[in-house]
């Protein structure tokens, strides 16, 4: 797992062996316990690590969980290939393996249910994980269209929202974990944005 930096520096340096033990323990956790069960004292103890120390680095648990969601995100992923199709399954996949190692799906549901009481914890997911994944996968499709692989006039907020939305749609309706549908979603999209005739200066098509 990448190393993340984690709060502000102040006297001794922080350890980082502690850091991700942290990180790790409370993703463990969150995984087999989910959200509400899951204590700090039992983050605490699974780190080898006091309370006090966890509290010197996370304000509260949806502080916790949400930067140990975000030191997760992307680890599997390899590094851009500059093919559209190859760079967005990529994206997408690693997506779901997080999804499906955290128990993601009822912490998405925890995050709606408490959103009155918690307000925080949705907030925080949405700016660590949620956000920063459809910024990956905006830059693929902008540098696609700079290519000349994506109509100009495309709109990709749109474009990312349905790469991403066939995962929640499959869960929901129990065909969650196919393996091909990332594929599947890259290809419709794509199809989707790709340039017309008269965008690569060719005659307008009838």
């Amino acid at each position: 797992m990448r190393t993340t930096k984690i709060g502000k520096k102040a006297g001794r340096p922080r350890s980082a062996e502690k850091d991700e033990a942290i990180l790790a323990a409370a993703l463990e956790l969150l995984a087999t316990q989910g959200y509400v069960r899951m204590t700090l004292d039992q983050v605490a103890s699974a780190a080898g690590v006091s309370k006090s120390t966890i509290h010197l680095r996370f304000k509260t648990k949806a502080d916790l969980l949400t930067a140990a969601l975000a030191a997760a995100r992307m680890v599997d992923a390899p590094p851009p290939s500059g093919d559209v199709r190859t760079d967005l399954v990529a994206v997408l996949e690693d997506f779901a393996a997080t999804v499906e190692r955290v128990n993601g799906m009822a912490l998405i549901g925890t995050c709606l249910a408490e959103e009155d009481h918690t307000p925080d914890l949705l907030a925080l997911l949405r700016e660590r994980t949620v956000l920063p994944r459809r910024a990956l996968l905006r830059e693929v499709l902008e540098q696609a269209r700079e290519a000349g692989q994506v109509r100009p006039d495309a709109d990709l907020e749109p474009a990312v929202s349905a790469l991403l939305g066939p995962f929640y749609a499959d869960y929901m309706a129990g065909r969650g974990g196919r393996p091909e549908w990332a594929e599947q979603a890259v290809d419709l999209v794509l199809a989707a944005l790709a340039p017309q005739a008269s965008d690569r200066g060719g005659r307008p098509r009838s």
